[in-house]
């Protein structure tokens, strides 16, 4: 679509900017502990994305809270303001307040929560709305990643009404999509004539247009366990 796009990947995994650079990247937290610069964190991937890895702490070693906020300072520092849009992949259990600062420090203007039909999902998804409401972020849908669960598209859809918001894409089950990861290439550069390459375009185009932005309701224990039975 002719956009200026950056890619931040908030997880400690390192994985969110893998399929786009081929490869991890050094994590941001890292350089900036050996003194570097941000922009050796940086690197341009497919189609020009600009990557970046936050990273987080070693195992059992302190929380990844402060590291992100100075982090997350730096960053936005130096990015380009000519930027269309920054996407943050920041991982469901968003216990720890430091993998939420882009939704505290209203860098993310819109959420969008990737779920399966799953019960563990769901559960996750409906303490990302708390997260979403404590914080005064916006949610602007949720987006089903199919595993194949026995009437996924209802429950997700369900949830999706109980909270208050839309389901704004399916992404079903799809081999293809292993595949290329197996390659480390997203689904768009290596089967760009794909079916699931148009689900990905055609879920972007309604990212672009949606306009309808809510502060979801967040279900009780007891009401989530009713809804997955």
């Amino acid at each position: 679509m002719n956009k200026k796009v950056m890619l931040i990947g908030c997880d400690p995994k390192r994985d969110s900017t893998i399929t786009l650079v081929g490869r991890h990247l050094k994590p941001l937290l890292e350089v900036l502990l050996e003194e570097g610069s941000v922009s050796e964190a940086m690197e341009k991937g497919y189609r020009s994305v600009i990557c970046i890895e936050i990273g987080g702490p070693e195992p059992g070693i302190g929380c990844a809270g402060r590291g992100l906020l100075l982090a997350f300072k730096k960053l936005f520092d130096v990015i380009e303001e000519d930027i269309d849009f920054i996407i943050y992949d920041v991982p469901g259990d968003v216990v720890c307040g430091g993998f939420a600062v882009p939704m505290r420090k209203g860098y993310a203007r819109e959420v969008y929560i990737v779920t399966s039909g799953e019960y563990l999902s769901i559960f996750a998804a409906n303490n990302i709305c708390k997260a979403v409401r404590r914080v005064g972020a916006r949610l602007g849908g949720l987006i089903c990643n199919s595993r194949d669960v026995a009437g996924e598209t209802e429950i997700v859809s369900r949830f999706a009404e109980k909270i208050g918001c839309k389901v704004i894409g399916i992404i079903p089950r799809d081999e293809a999509i292993q595949i290329c990861e197996s390659k480390r290439k997203t689904v768009i550069e290596c089967m760009p004539e794909s079916e699931i390459a148009e689900v990905f375009r055609e879920l972007a185009r309604k990212i672009l247009d949606n306009e309808t932005f809510v502060q979801p309701k967040v279900l009780s224990l007891e009401e989530l366990n009713s809804l997955m039975h």
